[in-house]
């Protein structure tokens, strides 16, 4: 979307703010002159550079204050406060370089977030912290199994930073060589300091590298041209940005005499979301080939994050980068998830062929063409028509039901029945937003007070972050006997609208809201002790269940006909229609699950074992393609080179199917009976959400559901997979 002049803007804060008062949010009253997410340091861009002085000044000071302690649960709150202290910059710095509108905001947060990951580093390879936490844990002084889990999770983030390298040469052993041996010992301890600065440099890298490509993807989305603009259906053309060009007319006699007339088109830029969009509408060759070519900068850039990511784990005695990144989750290693992964693609691949098969049927049925091929470019347009044929499903009809205004009254719903609490809005002080678009709500609970605090970016624009996510700004954290830190999220997307209309979200839009949703929850409703807890702060494999838990609400009917309403009739969605969409969803549940199955694998591959010539990731991500999908590869394509979870998710993708696995459980167990009720929302809240990561998380599962939920599987742990064969119907 282009970015809109000050009155559209203005005109579309006011819609938005009819949107919340529509969705029942209450308000408040207006707050005095802050900065931006109420921090007063960053009233104005520069102010990034006095938030990362402060913090590194604060964190100084720590770092004094614990030296000078005894082994005590004083270490672990006082390093979490570090930890808070830290995070407060990084995450702040990471929301406003990805949705602020002004650059040098985008540019004061991009260096703010250089700085003070670099200062992060200082403090991962510090003695005195290592040293500290070290003997807290050693001599027992932590009289809570949360202050034990957290002395014992930060141990192990200072070893992931290299601190505890090389082993074999304890420090008696340097002291003996320092009498006898100055030369040998002098050796081992610069041995010592360059295999830690080494670590320093390759994560500083890595952070880098990880910038870069996510920096292409965002500016280097590439763009098709399509005409005439009829090829796209007119209900999805204010989508795209109109083009013109100039197009001969008439015969041979009349084109000599330029008599010539304007073509309206249509230009696709080829963002990952846009061209899901556009290939839902029209099978086109060119559109896929441009959007899976794009941006061609990060093969090199890929190349260079295996090779740095790779000589990480081996020096930290991994043996491969894969191994190193998910040793310290459930799973434990990369054997344990590869053959997980492998036994569900043999599961799923039948009937996966199955639905591969009907739908190229369906194609030649269309195009009339007995001997039509299945081209990568089909997939969506013939997956789209099939399920709008069988089930009369129109895109338009659907979306009347889904106003913004209503979805957020759904997000409502969702809290007041399950947990008894209501958003309210908050109007915000001068400098607190970074768009007129932007909203603030405080989740409130009658009897506890406000729980935490939620800013809702939902239009795209120009510039901003192309997807849809979660972004922590304050964790939670124990103050006091009576003080809690509350948490403050942002629930960031992209929907379209113009300046005047309010959007209408499609299905999937909802479902999409309703993931991140289950992410801002996780992070509201928990209550830790430190805020090195709270929330989405908890092992990788368990991280995006509430989110998957979540997207079951948006296709129950008991819970839709609670706020999706025709805006011009007032009638709610009727069940029949809700039927029809859960049928559409079921068609081709194989070739989905196929997919995700092939985006695990390939992580792991990409970070897996290098061998002794360079990755081809090319023809590795090709070959991938052709042995665990159905589908093939289209030679001179590279989609992954703008798949970001390889940065975010470097070797853990594989964690969202453990999620689902898990969230299926826990829908089927514990919430599809009356998904609703405050029953199911005091066991999700009390069993599962308040703890964050506070607790082991096979035990938490085990706790909330039952010991089936999760297998042992050699030296690490798998989800039950049987629910969600049930769900796929294998």
């Amino acid at each position: 979307m282009n970015q809109l002049s000050a009155s559209a803007m203005l005109s579309r804060a006011a819609s938005l703010r009819r949107a919340a008062a529509a969705a029942g949010f209450s308000t408040a009253a207006a707050r005095p002159e802050t900065g931006l997410y109420g921090f007063d340091v960053l009233r104005t861009a520069k102010g990034f550079r006095r938030f990362v002085d402060d913090a590194i000044e604060r964190s100084d000071e720590l770092v004094a204050y614990i030296g000078q302690l005894p082994p005590s649960a004083e270490i672990v709150r006082a390093m979490d406060e570090i930890s808070n202290t830290v995070c407060s910059v990084i995450d702040s710095a990471e929301l406003c370089r990805n949705t602020h509108p002004d650059k040098e905001f985008m540019d004061e947060a991009d260096k703010a977030s250089m700085r003070i990951y670099e200062h992060l580093q200082y403090l991962n390879t510090n003695t005195t912290l290592y040293n500290a936490i070290l003997k807290a844990e050693s001599e027992g002084v932590m009289l809570t199994e949360e202050a034990r889990r957290a002395a014992t999770t930060l141990r192990v983030d200072f070893e992931k930073g290299g601190i505890h390298l090389p082993k074999g040469w304890p420090t008696r052993v340097i002291l003996v060589l320092l009498v006898f041996h100055l030369s040998v010992a002098k050796s081992i301890i610069s041995s010592m300091a360059d295999k830690l600065e080494h670590v320093n440099h390759l994560n500083l890298e890595i952070a880098q590298l990880g910038r870069k490509f996510s920096e292409n993807v965002m500016n280097k989305p590439g763009f098709v041209d399509i005409y005439p603009a009829s090829r796209i259906p007119r209900n999805m053309q204010r989508h795209f940005k109109s083009v013109h060009c100039i197009k001969p007319w008439g015969d041979e006699e009349q084109r000599n005499q330029m008599d010539t007339t304007k073509q309206k088109g249509l230009r696709i830029v080829t963002d990952s979301g846009t061209l899901s969009t556009a290939l839902r509408w029209v099978s086109d060759e060119e559109v896929y080939m441009v959007g899976n070519s794009e941006p061609r900068e990060n093969i090199t850039v890929l190349d260079k994050l295996i090779n740095a990511r790779d000589e990480l784990a081996k020096t930290m005695g991994c043996k491969s980068y894969g191994d190193f990144a998910i040793r310290p989750n459930m799973a434990a290693s990369v054997d344990v998830v590869m053959s997980f992964l492998k036994d569900l693609s043999g599961a799923v691949r039948h009937k996966a062929d199955e639905e591969f098969e009907r739908i190229q049927d369906f194609k030649r049925t269309v195009c009339n063409e007995k001997s039509a091929k299945l081209e990568p470019w089909d997939e969506d347009y013939f997956i789209g028509m099939m399920k709008s044929s069988v089930h009369n499903l129109d895109v338009s009809v659907v979306a009347a039901y889904f106003p913004l205004s209503q979805c957020l009254k759904g997000l409502n719903v969702l809290v007041e029945s399950l947990f008894g609490a209501t958003f309210h809005q908050i109007p915000m002080g001068d400098g607190e937003s970074w768009h007129p678009d932007v909203m603030k709500l405080s989740l409130h609970h009658p009897d506890e007070g406000n729980l935490g605090f939620m800013y809702l970016d939902l239009y795209s624009r120009k510039g901003k972050y192309p997807g849809c996510a979660h972004f922590a700004i304050r964790g939670g954290r124990r103050l006091s006997d009576s003080n809690y830190q509350l948490p403050i999220v942002a629930l960031v997307c992209n929907f379209s609208s113009s300046s005047k209309i309010m959007a209408r979200l499609n299905h999937w839009d909802v479902e999409t809201l309703f993931h991140e949703f289950g992410h801002a929850l996780h992070s509201l409703l928990s209550r830790t002790e430190y805020q090195h807890f709270s929330g989405t702060r908890v092992a990788l494999d368990v991280a995006e269940t509430p989110s998957n838990l979540f997207e079951f609400y948006a296709w129950d009917y008991r819970v839709l006909r609670k706020f999706a309403v025709d805006e011009t009739t007032g009638d709610p969605i009727p069940e029949k229609l809700v039927k029809a969409l859960n049928a559409s969803r079921n068609m081709f549940p194989a070739t989905e699950l196929q997919r995700q199955i092939f985006y695990s694998i390939m992580d792991l591959t990409l970070f897996g074992e290098q061998g002794s010539k360079p990755m081809d990731t090319i023809s590795t991500v090709a070959d991938l393609r052709r042995k665990h999908t159905s589908w093939k590869c289209v030679e001179g394509t590279h989609w992954h080179t703008r798949f970001t979870h390889l940065i975010n998710y470097g070797a853990g993708y594989y964690s969202y199917l453990y999620a689902r696995c898990f969230a299926t459980t826990i829908w089927q167990e514990v919430c599809q009976d009356d998904p609703l009720s405050r029953s199911t929302g005091s066991a999700l809240r009390d069993k599962f959400l308040k703890h964050g990561g506070a607790k082991d998380p096979s035990a938490l599962l085990k706790d909330f559901v039952g010991d089936s939920i999760i297998i042992n599987s050699g030296v690490g742990i798998i989800p039950d997979i049987s629910s969600l064969c049930k769900e796929v119907g294998l």
